[in-house]
């Protein structure tokens, strides 16, 4: 065993069920292990390394906001911020932003705000949300009681109360709750991504939007994972064409920095007031100015790429031998196998490509600018290694 591996196995809290694999660099979607071997990445770290390891691009802003101010606090304003509030609000039509660090912050201020809006536009016993079962929203107390799976809730009680638990895909298990409880919000992925890679269909979202409309609470999507480009939209709520009225996101925002920000739309703008939340590393100027970059990249051209590469991945491997479904949006898409997805994903690893798993599915999450030789020799090694597990 390697020196790396050794060492964090003894100074590492033991929390994640890690590869056999010490990644050391990369470039693009190729990244490389100690003993130098290399690796096309179908994952970037979760749906967070939106353009690849080290692009220059990404790397020149970085940088280029590291020589200014690397942390001032929110005390005072900066232009790294500003820029990035404005960029999500003008390409959103959302009216306000508040960042924060993940996507686990983000919907704990996307939960603090529907509680207090309801508070106050209908009551202090108007505080239950509704998310869907097999959703994910985070691993905080309160983001892991909103999300939709028991098996995240073992060992963890008692959880924040007041939510309740509807099934994805189904208006009438929503309305019910609706109609039984006094709710301040529903809140949900347009994918859900842990959950298997499974998105909303078209007339569950509309329904979404017409129920809290008709029992006036707020709609939350949580974009953590679907935002950024890598629905095919910047943002997948725009692939659907139904308007939230709070958004969350992170992950790919950034571009590889932590960051995460819960956009504030017409109903819910002006619902925190000063003192009522906040974050010390929130709009971190180095955070921001990645993702300002990030943003400035994802442009019309790159999203119809985004989209060709996701109409290539479902038409190569739909129907394929040992390939039961794909499912997804965009460049985010689980793959269903006849044979144990693990032995498949291990062989994928031997062969020199980087998918990871989301329940029993193969899960492909590359780069947005991957290049077409790489997906197109990443998918074929997935058909083969599929077939074989037969």
């Amino acid at each position: 065993m390697s020196h790396i591996k050794n060492t964090d196995k003894q100074y590492v809290a033991n929390t994640y069920g890690r590869f056999d694999l010490v990644l050391t660099h990369g470039q693009g979607s190729t990244v490389y292990d100690e003993e130098g071997n290399k690796y096309i990445d179908l994952a970037t770290g979760i749906a967070v390394n939106t353009f690849g390891f080290a692009d220059e691009g990404w790397v020149a802003a970085v940088t280029e906001q590291l020589g200014k101010l690397q942390h001032t606090s929110n005390l005072y304003y900066h232009e790294p911020g500003a820029r990035l509030a404005e960029k999500l609000c003008t390409r959103t039509e959302a009216k306000s932003v508040f960042f924060s660090n993940s996507g686990a912050e983000a919907n704990e201020c996307a939960i603090k705000t529907a509680r207090l809006w309801a508070a106050r536009e209908k009551g202090s016993d108007y505080y239950h949300i509704i998310t869907l079962r097999n959703s994910f929203h985070g691993r905080t107390i309160t983001t892991l009681a909103a999300t939709g799976q028991d098996t995240f809730h073992t060992d963890f009680t008692p959880l924040t109360e007041g939510f309740l638990y509807a099934e994805a895909n189904n208006a009438p298990s929503v309305e019910e709750l609706l109609k039984t409880h006094k709710c301040a919000a529903v809140m949900a992925e347009p994918v859900q991504g842990e959950g298997g890679v499974m998105p909303l269909t078209q007339e569950f979202m509309e329904n979404l939007r017409a129920l809290c409309d008709k029992y006036n609470t707020l709609l939350i999507l949580d974009e953590v994972q679907t935002g950024n480009g890598r629905s095919g939209h910047l943002y997948a709520f725009q692939s659907y064409g139904v308007t939230p009225d709070v958004m969350t996101t992170a992950k790919g925002l950034g571009g590889g920095l932590p960051i995460g920000a819960t956009l504030f739309f017409e109903k819910s703008n002006g619902t925190l007031k000063a003192g009522q939340h906040g974050s010390t590393f929130g709009a971190n100027p180095i955070s921001c100015a990645a993702a300002c970059h990030v943003l400035d990249r994802i442009d019309d051209t790159l999203l119809e790429e985004v989209k060709a590469k996701s109409e290539y991945i479902f038409s190569t491997l739909s129907g394929k031998p040992g390939i039961k479904s794909v499912s997804g949006l965009g460049l985010m898409i689980g793959i269903e196998t006849e044979g144990d997805s693990g032995v498949i994903l291990k062989a994928c690893m031997a062969r020199g490509i980087l998918p990871i798993k989301a329940k029993t599915k193969l899960r492909l999450l590359p780069a947005l600018n991957i290049p077409w030789d790489d997906l197109k020799a990443a998918v074929e090694i997935i058909a083969e290694e599929a077939e074989k597990a037969l």
